[in-house]
């Protein structure tokens, strides 16, 4: 198990005692550092959701009511992040609860840049206006706001086997 698995497993064990829901592009990260994440949550018994889990043929839209049903959330940023337009639908949606304090989220930049996720820049950035260019005017503004949003909130960075908060 990694460290930074490790130290996010005990920033949340202290707060939670229902569902952490998870959002992340999972091509990149699925198979590493999400896998060790989950081994650590389940070592320390924080109940978590992941798209895995999902009952195969429901509506996507199911995932939005795991997201109200939590009390935390992890915003798994990556350079592939962007390239997913669900993520940064449920991202908004976080933003939204986060507003009404009824969702308490910890961003976590995986191998990215905070300033490439503010900003839009670097190779988040391009995979970022790549997807705008499929999509509507209030899609985007909804999500550069909520991108803004989470990378002016305390969270970790991490990059190969180091992290920092």
């Amino acid at each position: 198990m990694t460290m930074s698995a490790m130290a996010i497993s005990r920033v949340i064990q202290a707060s939670v005692q229902d569902l952490v829901f998870i959002n992340f592009r999972g091509v990149e990260i699925r198979c590493g550092f999400l896998s060790h994440l989950m081994a650590a949550f389940e070592t320390h018994q924080i109940s978590f959701f992941i798209d895995k889990y999902e009952q195969k043929g429901n509506d996507l839209k199911h995932l939005f009511e795991r997201i109200e049903q939590s009390p935390i959330a992890l915003a798994i940023f990556s350079e592939r992040y962007a390239q997913s337009k669900w993520c940064l639908n449920e991202l908004a949606m976080m933003k939204n609860l986060a507003d009404k304090n009824t969702l308490k989220v910890i961003p976590v930049f995986y191998k990215v840049k905070v300033d490439d996720v503010r900003k839009q820049t670097g190779k988040f950035g391009d995979n970022f206006w790549k997807l705008a260019k499929t999509s509507t005017g209030e899609e985007i503004k909804n999500w550069k706001e909520a991108l803004e949003f989470f990378t002016n909130k305390m969270g970790l960075t991490l990059c190969d086997n180091r992290y920092s908060t």
